[in-house]
């Protein structure tokens, strides 16, 4: 079933699998690239793509323990759109982001993977095909905290592509590819809006390059 299929938040499955993996941010729309080994995760992508290929990923939450930890209240289903298996087991998999959702019960199952029941009328916005309005946007602010961060971090990325990228594309490419920290990708995930995402992303590019040069380039169209 292709992605495009969702129109609705009904149209999505009430119970999904889900992975718990701590630092993985999947927003909808963005591509997460996945390397699946353990047996209970590799049984969990047998089973997704005999079906609806469908995986819901969170993190989790300071409490329970390690074997089980806690899970985060929100997280992002997606839908397996690349699959590979390599020589010695392991499974190489693409999730491409659908829609978020709030977990409103874990289920007790006999699976070896956790599986929860899903609402994801919150976010009925994420099924949408138009792209989002980011009004009063300061994008050289933006892109000034954005040279910032890099620098500190003696990160890169290609200027010309982000210059010409879709500003939402570019939002969910770095809030999902930077190095925040588990704690500022639930916040990112979190953020009700595109716009909210924005304006999140910023205050963390600025809060963490504090006392980075200022050169560079300072605007993205």
């Amino acid at each position: 079933m292709p992605a495009a299929v969702f129109r609705r938040a009904s149209d999505l499955p009430q119970v999904i699998p889900v992975f718990p993996l701590d630092g993985a941010l999947l927003l909808p729309g963005g591509d997460l690239p996945l390397q699946i080994f353990e047996p209970r995760y590799l049984n969990m992508t047998d089973d997704v793509m005999a079906g609806d290929r469908m995986i819901g990923m969170v993190q989790t939450r300071p409490a329970g323990d390690r074997v089980r930890p806690s899970l985060a209240n929100v997280g992002c289903v997606g839908r397996v759109t690349s699959f590979s298996e390599t020589s010695d087991g392991r499974y190489l998999i693409t999730l491409t982001g659908v829609c978020r959702f709030h977990i409103k019960e874990e289920l007790s199952v006999t699976t070896p993977y956790r599986q929860v029941r899903a609402d994801f009328e919150p976010f009925a916005d994420d099924l949408s095909v138009e792209a989002a309005d980011i009004p009063a946007f300061d994008r050289r602010r933006f892109a000034g905290a954005l040279k910032r961060y890099l620098n500190r971090r003696e990160l890169d990325i290609d200027w010309d592509t982000a210059e010409s990228a879709p500003l939402e594309s570019l939002v969910t490419s770095l809030a999902m590819g930077l190095p925040f920290d588990p704690p500022e990708k639930q916040a990112l995930l979190e953020a009700q809006t595109v716009a909210d995402r924005c304006d999140a992303l910023t205050a963390l590019l600025e809060i963490d390059s504090l006392g980075a040069d200022d050169d560079g380039p300072q605007s993205i169209q």
